[in-house]
């Protein structure tokens, strides 16, 4: 990230580095979406990941600017980890084989072949997150216990990505219209999608490729903001992690300049910050 791309930031000078924390950090599907911010110094993580290779990974290559710790997150209790054939399927909810079989591969990767008991713990209880601007979920079905869990924490967040299933894979697991009314209970609206899955029904293969894809979604990373329509929605800070989360995560620079002339409105920067931030943008971005 060069210099330039540090205008924002500056233009905005928030009181402190953007808190993120990921729950179910291991980065097995590319790079998580803070990875510029984290590597220009602008944010910090506290992630959770309780396979222990994963967490050891993690820990080798931590920055300064990250933590990561091994706990289940949920809601509170003793529960099991069905760990299955294939690392990023494991999760605290059975794998459901009626829906496995539906998709190429699915069968075998979910196939569990550990349990291991776990004490699970409440977002709200985690002593470590002390603030949480950005919450990046991946649990397997669990995304919505941890939400139910944290509502005291999600209080001063701006943004959420979490991954949701269009044909749910476990048992119990909430579909995509259940996350969507859950987050927006707690005050968020969609922003974007990342990372979306497209997936073979079985027993379908083309080209030989039976993870090739023709038309049936399986799931997605949603993104959820704050509720944005109304500049008295956030304070100014919120308005300014999201500004900055918007633009360095995701290039969301029509929802940063959102951000921006909610804080004109509410006095918290000048009059000229929305001309200064257009004026920094690459060329060819929006004007």
């Amino acid at each position: 990230m060069d210099p330039q791309t540090h205008i924002l930031a500056q233009i905005l000078a928030p009181v402190r580095l953007t808190s993120i924390v990921d729950v179910g950090a291991n980065p097995i599907d590319g790079d998580p979406p803070y990875k510029a911010m984290l590597a220009a110094g602008l944010c910090e993580v506290v992630g959770f990941e309780p396979q222990a290779e994963a967490l050891a990974k993690l820990e080798k290559m931590a920055g300064p600017h990250e933590r990561y710790l091994p706990y289940v997150l949920a809601d509170g209790t003793e529960r099991m980890l069905h760990v299955c054939e294939l690392e990023g399927m494991t999760s605290l909810l059975v794998p459901d084989p009626a829906h496995l079989a539906l998709f190429n591969l699915f069968p075998t990767w979910g196939t569990v072949k550990e349990q291991i008991p776990v004490a699970t713990k409440r977002l709200d209880d985690i002593a470590e997150v002390t603030q949480m601007d950005f919450l990046k979920m991946d649990v397997q079905g669990a995304e919505r216990e941890v939400l139910a869990h944290g509502r005291t924490k999600l209080r001063d967040t701006v943004v959420i990505q979490t991954e949701v299933s269009f044909v749910p894979l476990y048992r119990d697991q909430p579909s995509f219209g259940d996350m969507d009314l859950a987050l927006r209970d707690l005050g968020f609206l969609p922003h974007g999608v990342t990372g979306t899955k497209i997936w073979p029904l079985s027993p379908m293969v083309v080209a030989g490729q039976p993870n090739r894809g023709i038309r049936q979604l399986l799931e997605t990373d949603m993104v959820y903001v704050r509720d944005f329509t109304r500049p008295a929605n956030m304070s100014a800070e919120q308005w300014k992690h999201l500004a900055l989360i918007a633009h360095y995560c995701y290039g969301s620079f029509d929802l940063a300049l959102k951000a921006i002339v909610s804080l004109i409105e509410l006095g918290a920067v000048p009059a000229d910050t929305g001309r200064r931030y257009i004026a920094s943008l690459p060329s060819g971005k929006p004007a």
